[in-house]
């Protein structure tokens, strides 16, 4: 399923922080004269099939929850309830009722779907042609589903929920490629698909799994990071979530933030040591020169994985020699306590990334859900690449070391035989060291014998010969998350693909100020639920 990256071009309409967070209607401009609306505004945009009829809609995957506003109210072919409400999110809302209807996403289908058929709206996602949000997280974080649940139905569950267990022989992951583009009017082809991986990036299915926190039934895709790399340096994470370790912090991985909103201290270490670099409190932001590279990396699951450094520093358009930090700092968790970061699309468009909800066992039990992250920046290259638009001589031998030594994946792609082949003598190591061992055990009795032996001037009897070590087979990958080249949906199956808008809700999200603007509606203007 392929997506179109589209660059807001209208600075009239309304922009989010990164394609979620920021929402101004008259943005406030810096001591840079830096207004918001300039900086890159991505938005990944792709079609669902309500009742018969396509919508464009943006996928999120930091909430659970389906709506869609269209012309009319009700939707065609929608079946519509009594029940109303209003979806409150940190920068907007949608208020309307819930409706059930035939879904079909991604070329797989739900005979009947829970939704909200919104009839009034004040939601970013409008504003960039969507009409409306699909949420891609768990079930737990559904508000509908809730709702639903209340009246003693079961009918409510999260669309991706529905999508695996109406097809149980899909594969139960996403996988999100997030390209970028230097042109602020440009169009870029990523990837978006379910159950599928890209055949370009298929050896991430032998990257090590990263789990959830907590691993036993999350409600968001939340990871632990180990580290931040900022050039040679190690700065170390920090936690406000409880039962965490105090060593690492609770990062939620959404597609639909074009920034990163991470605590002051790690902003900081990041812009504070560029030359000519300086915060500006009007914006909430480190505002930073455009040719000066900023060279770091996240470690994640004991992964070091690098940022495109044009990412770091997005360039403004309306001030070609004057960009903004992309990672913006923030005083309180915006997580409220239940994560400490909110890492988005300026980190994301490095990796090739998979968004598992569980492998299944023999008794057909679904496990915990779980990450993986591939690598798709080589830092050599990406500072050409920087160079070439920033301009400047770009740098070499570029490497990145975080905890306990672990450095940067290689920069060069392996094969998918070769990296199938390495998993599997990574599960016989253990088998290898037992054998190693025996053998040393072995050695250390004959020595010992023979010196006794020797020492008693006794004939040297023959050690029977050690049974030959029967061949290991490695374990067989689940075939619900396999992937077999060549089956790929065609060209003529793919979807036009929107990303995500942040939807944390008003009671959980703790919007950072000021790099934060909510809409200029007041709650009392907003519809009330009546459930």
């Amino acid at each position: 399923m392929s997506f179109r990256q589209v660059k807001h071009r209208s600075p009239s309409h309304r922009k989010r922080a990164g394609n979620d967070f920021q929402l101004s209607v008259t943005p406030a401009l810096g001591a840079s004269g830096l207004n918001l609306n300039t900086v890159h505004d991505m938005i990944y945009m792709a079609n669902i099939t309500v009742g018969g009829i396509d919508y464009p809609i943006q996928l999120d995957t930091g909430s659970s929850d389906l709506w869609i506003k269209g012309q009319t109210t009700p939707l065609p072919n929608v079946q519509q309830t009594s029940t109303t409400y209003n979806l409150t999110y940190a920068i907007g809302w949608a208020y309307g009722h819930v409706a059930y209807a035939p879904v079909n996403f991604a070329g797989l289908s739900v005979p009947k779907q829970a939704l909200l058929d919104v009839s009034m709206a004040q939601d970013p996602a409008l504003g960039y042609g969507a009409d409306g949000i699909v949420g891609l997280g768990f079930t737990s974080l559904s508000t509908i589903d809730a709702i639903v649940n209340a009246s003693s139905a079961s009918s409510g569950r999260s669309l991706l929920y529905n999508l695996f267990n109406t097809n149980p022989n899909e594969p139960n992951f996403l996988a999100f490629l997030l390209q970028r583009s230097t042109d602020a009017y440009d169009e870029v082809q990523g990837t978006f698909s379910i159950g599928e991986y890209d055949p370009q990036h298929a050896e991430v299915a032998n990257m090590t799994s990263i789990p959830t926190w907590p691993m036993n039934s999350p409600k968001r895709w939340n990871v632990l990071l180990d580290a931040v790399i900022v050039g040679g340096q190690i700065v170390m994470p920090t936690t406000t979530v409880v039962g965490a370790p105090s060593n690492k912090a609770v990062v939620l991985l959404d597609s639909g933030s074009s920034f990163t909103y991470a605590p002051k201290p790690i902003c900081d270490a990041i812009y504070s040591n560029v030359t000519g670099a300086q915060y500006d409190a009007s914006l909430g932001q480190w505002v930073v020169p455009c040719d000066y590279e900023i060279d770091m990396a996240l470690q994640i699951g004991g992964q070091v994985l690098p940022l495109h450094p044009l990412d770091v520093t997005p360039t403004g358009v309306s001030d070609a020699t004057t960009c903004v930090g992309s990672f913006i700092p923030q005083t309180v968790s915006v997580g409220a306590g239940q994560f400490d970061w909110l890492i988005g699309d300026n980190f994301l468009r490095s990796v090739y990334s998979i968004y598992d909800f569980g492998d299944f066992d023999g008794s057909g039990k679904m496990g915990n859900p779980y990450m993986r992250l591939l690598s798709i920046i080589n830092p050599d290259q990406a500072s050409v690449d920087f160079h070439n638009v920033r301009g400047g001589q770009p740098k070499t031998n570029i490497t990145y070391q975080g905890l306990n030594g672990v450095s940067a994946e290689p920069s060069f792609n392996i094969s998918q035989d070769i990296s199938a082949s390495l998993d599997r003598i990574g599960k016989y190591i253990p088998a290898m060291l037992g054998v190693v061992a025996l053998n040393a055990l072995v050695l250390v009795v004959l020595v010992v014998v023979g010196t006794v032996v020797y020492c008693r001037r006794q004939r040297r009897r023959r050690i029977p010969a050690r049974t030959p070590r029967g061949r290991l087979s490695p374990m067989p990958m689940n075939p619900r998350h396999s992937y077999v080249p060549g089956v790929l949906p065609p060209p003529e199956q793919t979807h036009t693909y929107q990303p995500v808008s942040m939807a944390l809700t008003e009671d959980t999200f703790v919007p950072p100020s000021p790099a934060f603007h909510k809409f200029d509606v007041q709650l009392s203007d907003r519809p009330k639920s009546v459930a």
